[in-house]
């Protein structure tokens, strides 16, 4: 599982944005967002590298991730 604080998120549409990001890369992904606080959860077992490169990809920094 992984923890990701994920900037620029704010509405539904981009909780869809970056879980199909996500899902793209391992299309059986878990993702949890709550856009309060900007926290991504994911339960994958793809490299974190490869989520975060994806999630930025679609236009939201990620700013920590364990």
């Amino acid at each position: 599982m992984y923890q990701l604080q994920v900037e620029n998120m704010s509405c539904g549409h981009c909780v869809g944005a970056v879980t199909k990001a996500v899902q793209a890369i391992d299309a059986a992904a878990k993702v949890e967002i709550d856009l309060a606080s900007k926290s991504v959860k994911i339960d994958s077992a793809t490299p974190l590298a490869s989520l975060q490169s994806a999630i930025v990809d679609a236009g939201y920094p990620v700013t920590s991730a364990a």
